[in-house]
């Protein structure tokens, strides 16, 4: 009965360790550039899109794409190079108002004026705003404090305000005194370095993917939709198929000799313990007899034994050997007993053994006829 215990003991543990693992690693496990819409449970995949430079020393596809994404500014006085989920593969420098280490990270940009704006930091985390899938960057280049690079043909519809003036004699100029000053406090502020200034806006952006079905369009789209009116966000639509969600593949955590082991350690486990259940109810026996095929597994320790004597045996014929019985030549001189090579008077001596063996069989064959 003790033997049952320890086989089921051992088996259950190890079953239940196994499943355990299986679910921790599918719960914890989440690849970047994915998501699961919260409202369908499609599985939306972005990878494709994310354009990614081939190792050094590797040979890139055909159809690799070996540039980033482009977006025309049309009125805006600029042109956008974007990636999803990634930096640009675009060798960026000199981008203002960014930390030199970060211009690796940049996952958006334009250039005017013979100068490089980041428009957002790479960002691998897709999210859903209801039922648009939006791709959100973030901490880009600082906003201006004025719209210098406002050239649209809206800014011509902008309302221009006026300057007041002040009326109040010499209270009135000290106050513009103050509010000179101020003035002149904010630009200084606002000119400063952007890492010593906390309250510092960087300009962000917002990607909208939209399923696109034709299977004759492009991988991806990216069309620029506009700009908010200090030039802090950007707003991008991105027509591509893998914002059409599907079905996520299973991916497989083991490989082939995994698999195999886990299925051989799944039969030694349902052998021991079907075996133990069945000598015990069925055959009755106790003990260590509750193994199954217990006489096989008890002699294999002694066929074991016989297969290396038998091995070993067969080796000791192959060596050289010193001892036994040598043979002799026909002219009797070709040594004697345990001797290959004998000198002459050995060879004599032996020769007369015979014939004494010979005149000894001749008397007890004599004695035996009579």
């Amino acid at each position: 009965m003790k033997l049952l215990y320890y086989c089921l003991a051992f088996a259950l543990p190890a079953l239940s360790a196994s499943t355990d693992d299986d679910s921790k690693k599918a719960k914890t496990a989440h690849k970047p550039c994915t998501i699961k819409s919260p409202t369908s449970g499609a599985f939306f995949d972005l990878t494709p899109i994310s354009v990614v430079l081939p190792e050094e020393g590797r040979k890139a596809h055909k159809d690799d794409r070996t540039e980033s994404w482009h977006a025309r500014g049309y009125d805006y006085p600029a042109n956008f190079t974007i990636n999803f989920c990634a930096p640009v593969v675009e060798d960026v420098k000199d981008v203002v108002g960014v930390d030199e280490r970060l211009w690796r990270n940049v996952s958006a940009f334009y250039k005017m004026g013979g100068r490089t704006y980041s428009i957002g930091q790479q960002n691998s985390e897709p999210v859903f705003r209801g039922r648009k899938l939006i791709l959100n960057y973030t901490d880009g280049s600082p906003c201006t404090s004025t719209s210098s690079h406002f050239t649209y043909s809206q800014r011509s519809t902008r309302p221009s305000l006026q300057p007041r003036e002040i009326i109040g004699g010499d209270r009135g100029d000290k106050h513009r005194g103050h509010d000179d000053d101020d003035d002149d406090d904010d630009e200084k502020k606002q000119k400063g370095q952007p890492g010593k200034n906390a309250d510092v806006r960087r300009k962000s952006t917002i990607i909208s993917l939209l399923c696109e079905r034709d299977p004759l369009s492009p991988l991806a789209t990216v069309a620029f939709v506009a700009s908010s009116p200090d030039e802090c966000t950007y707003f991008f639509e991105a027509r591509t198929s893998a914002a059409c969600g599907g079905i996520e593949a299973a991916r497989q955590q083991l490989g082939p000799g995994g698999v195999f082991g886990v299925i051989f350690l799944i039969f030694v486990l349902v052998y021991i313990v079907g075996g133990c259940v069945y000598q015990r109810t069925v055959m009755h026996q106790r003990g260590w007899r509750q193994l199954p095929n217990y006489s096989m597994w008890a002699g294999i320790g002694g066929f074991v034994k016989d297969i290396f004597i038998i091995l070993t045996s067969s080796c000791t014929r192959l060596l050289p050997s010193r001892r036994g019985y040598a043979r002799l030549s026909p002219n009797g001189s070709g040594g004697g007993f345990g001797q290959t090579n004998a000198p002459p008077h050995r060879g004599r001596q032996g020769s007369q053994d015979s014939e004494s063996e010979n005149r000894l069989i001749d008397q007890l064959d004599e004695e035996w006829d009579d």
